[in-house]
């Protein structure tokens, strides 16, 4: 079930009246919950389900629904398993044969992106970059050729860096949008080129509050340009090496996928032949 991103306005009658007949509220935090519960005079018995504690409580989460109980899962904010947890609790309950339904709602995902001013047709949701340097760059390298608009979750006090580095591996072109605060009073979305966006909070620094990042799908011209540069990598590689070896180390330069690079290989080394 899906609960607001910030405007507590946006909780949906239907989770509301579901809320308040279910037997059990598995949630993120009690605190967190609890405000949103008290807010609408909702009494419930609610259980701490997070990453933390989820392999201990998914049996007793699984054994009241198998009862016949009503449990809901929530997170703090937004849409449940879309980076928060829940996937496995809901994939152990399709295994048992138990009912499973989703309430949707708010998602700063669905959000950001139609706000974004950007294709909305085909979209990835990637979640958010990794923490350490080198594979942050890997990552961002891995999203440069998808053919999709893109869709991100940031920490604020990263995203100067974080944009400097997509800017770089996915080129300062791109166009791409910053969502912050999203339903919230301040909400705000600055649009614009890549670069053009890395040097405003070079500049500004990072700003407050929850960041989602949308990115626009490359060019034609781009995905063309890149096609042909991994062709001639491969070519080079597979004039010394086989076909796996050429794969990895064009793979590993490039950041592209193993498995990707890999049947491209074949295809080259093959019709070489």
């Amino acid at each position: 079930m899906a609960t607001p991103i910030g405007n507590a306005a946006d909780i949906t009658v239907r989770a509301l009246a579901l809320l308040a007949r279910a037997n059990l509220i598995a949630c993120e935090d009690t605190r967190v919950s609890g405000a949103l519960l008290s807010r609408y005079g909702i009494r419930a018995k609610l259980l701490p389900y997070h990453e933390h504690n989820a392999a201990e409580m998914r049996p007793e989460i699984l054994r009241r629904v198998a009862q016949g109980q009503v449990v809901a899962l929530i997170s703090d904010a937004g849409t449940p398993l879309v980076s928060d947890p829940g996937y496995k609790l809901v994939r152990e309950a399709v295994a048992a044969g138990l009912a499973v339904t989703a309430l949707p709602g708010p998602s700063s995902v669905l959000a950001g992106l139609c706000l974004a001013g950007l294709p909305t047709d085909r979209f990835l949701f990637a979640g958010f970059p990794p923490a350490k340097a080198g594979a942050a760059t890997a990552w961002a390298q891995e999203l440069a050729a998808i053919p999709a608009t893109l869709v991100l979750l940031e920490a604020a006090s990263r995203l100067p860096e974080s944009l400097k580095r997509l800017a770089e591996a996915l080129g300062g072109s791109r166009e791409a949008a910053v969502a912050r605060e999203l339903t919230k009073k301040f909400e705000e979305v600055r649009r614009g080129p890549l670069a053009e966006l890395a040097a405003h909070y070079a500049e500004a620094g990072p700003p407050k509050g929850e960041v989602t990042l949308i990115i626009g799908p490359p060019a034609a011209e781009a995905l063309a340009a890149a096609e042909a540069d991994l062709d001639t990598r491969l070519r080079e590689a597979l004039r010394h090496l086989s076909v796996s070896e050429a794969a990895a180390t064009v793979a590993a330069a490039t950041g592209q996928r193993k498995r990707a690079v890999y049947a491209r290989a074949l295809e080259l080394a093959q019709a070489g032949k």
